[in-house]
C-alpha cells in the first residue's frame, strides 16, 4: 500500500472509526478489496490532499451534498461521525435549511429524516453507556454519589 492510500485510510478511519471501515473492508474477495482501496484513494484521498479546506468544512461539503443528491445512506453515516468531524448538532441543522433553500424540500425533508434516526440512535446510545457506568459503580442511571 503506497503512503497516499495509507493516509487515505487513516483519516477514514478517524472520521468513520474503525469498526465501519473493517467491516467495509473485511471481505476476502479480491476484487472487492481492491474496490475499497479504489474508494478510499478517490473518495478520501480529496480529503489528504491538503488544501484550503478544513476536515470540518469538507464534512460540511460531504453532508450538504449527500443530502442534496438523497443519498440517505451516506448522509446518515457521515451524520453519524459528525462528532469527529466537529461538526455540531447546530450547524448540521442550519445545513439542512441551506439544502432546502438550493436544493428542494424533498432532499431536505429526507435528510432531516435521516438526522432523526441518526440522533434517536446516538441517544440510545448515550443511555445505554450511561447505564453501564452507573451498573459498574453500582448506582442508578441519574443518582448522585
Amino acid at each position: 500500500m503506497d503512503d497516499a492510500l495509507s493516509a487515505a485510510y487513516a483519516l477514514r478511519r478517524a472520521m468513520l472509526g474503525d469498526a465501519y471501515v473493517d467491516r467495509q473492508t473485511g471481505e476476502t474477495d479480491p476484487v472487492a478489496r481492491d474496490f475499497q482501496d479504489h474508494i478510499t484513494r478517490q473518495a478520501w484521498g480529496v480529503w489528504t490532499r491538503g488544501g484550503a479546506l478544513s476536515n470540518r468544512d469538507r464534512s460540511l461539503l460531504v453532508l450538504a451534498m449527500t443530502a442534496a443528491l438523497g443519498r440517505m445512506e451516506e448522509f446518515r453515516l457521515h451524520a453519524s461521525a459528525q462528532a469527529r468531524t466537529g461538526v455540531t448538532d447546530a450547524e448540521l441543522d442550519e445545513l439542512l435549511f441551506q439544502v432546502a433553500a438550493y436544493c428542494g424540500a424533498p432532499a431536505a425533508i429526507s435528510a432531516r429524516r435521516a438526522l432523526r434516526e441518526v440522533r434517536a440512535g446516538r441517544a440510545a446510545q448515550e443511555a445505554a453507556q450511561e447505564t453501564a457506568t452507573a451498573a459498574d459503580s453500582g448506582s442508578a442511571p441519574g443518582e448522585g454519589a
